[in-house]
């Protein structure tokens, strides 16, 4: 299915409160968003039929709006909803769910306080975000030029489309160069995230250690990390975390709702294992998101 391009598929997309034919779901190409990234989205996972955290994600997907001023036509029920009718029209089963509003085409300059704002769903079949077996023996980064601006420079703790063109410049030259993904830095040269993922490492005395998320997302999948971690006795810690500092940590792993619980192998020239304890910890989370779609 993943080979297929996405204006090609085909079903069912929830457009502005009605279900369209795939093909159908079109927006002029003179819109806001496409021009300026007015944009923000949502990405969730479905698990035997039903959204992981679907709350959640509709929670940060209204604050991401709210923090670009866009007043979203519809409540958040409403949208939950949506999601849940959308996988149901499609029989997804284990795949992934775009939710994203956008800012339409009444004008078309910086200013945009006429246009209307659109809304829009879509949902498909999708496995693991990296190749099985690279994440099965660790997935591979090189460390980005690009830098997480600084938090009173951008609204960073949304998802906005506008904040990831940089980490589409970092993944694109990670893969140039025979990477997987991308470590990022931000804007004081302190480890911060991958290009969609955020990171932990672990000490030689079983600690973890992540970034304080303060220019970047706190993810949803990394507190349920965190939280995971704790309860099964192991310390986390957040903090600031220079890049140097890696040559010191043994393992290292991603958490998103996409890359899920993915070990890392290699940074630039910092070399880590797939310890027991990052297994047991994606174990533990694939656990938990079948089981909470199932209750």
């Amino acid at each position: 299915m993943e080979s297929i391009p996405y204006d090609k598929r085909s079903g069912k997309i929830w457009f502005n409160g009605k279900t369209v034919d795939w093909a159908d779901a079109n927006i002029h190409i003179l819109n806001h968003g496409l021009h300026y990234a007015s944009c923000v989205f949502e990405g969730e996972r479905v698990y035997e039929g039903e959204i992981f955290k679907l709350e959640e994600h509709t929670e940060r997907l209204f604050y991401s709006a709210k923090r670009m001023g866009i007043n979203v036509p519809y409540s958040q029920l409403d949208i939950n909803k949506a999601c849940k009718q959308i996988v149901n029209v499609q029989k997804v089963q284990n795949g992934y769910v775009r939710p994203f509003i956008w800012r339409g085409s009444e004008m078309m300059a910086i200013s945009a306080q006429k246009n209307k704002i659109h809304v829009a769903i879509a949902t498909w079949e999708w496995g693991s975000y990296f190749d099985p077996k690279l994440k099965l023996n660790g997935i591979k980064l090189n460390i980005s030029n690009w830098r997480r601006p600084a938090p009173n420079t951008i609204p960073w703790d949304t998802k906005a489309a506008g904040l990831y063109m940089i980490c589409t410049l970092s993944k694109h030259e990670a893969e140039a160069k025979g990477f997987t993904d991308s470590l990022m830095l931000d804007h004081e040269g302190n480890i911060a995230e991958a290009t969609g993922a955020n990171i932990f490492f672990k000490s030689k005395n079983g600690e973890l250690h992540t970034p304080t998320p303060d220019s970047f997302l706190d993810g949803i999948t990394r507190r349920e990390v965190i939280k995971i971690a704790k309860s099964k006795g192991i310390k986390v810690i957040e903090r600031k975390i220079k890049p140097e500092e890696m040559k010191e940590f043994t393992g290292c792993f991603l958490t998103g709702t996409a890359a899920e619980v993915t070990p890392v192998s290699q940074i630039s020239n910092y070399s880590f294992k797939v310890c027991e304890l990052i297994k047991e910890l994606n174990q533990t989370y694939q656990i938990l998101v079948r089981k909470k779609s199932a209750a």
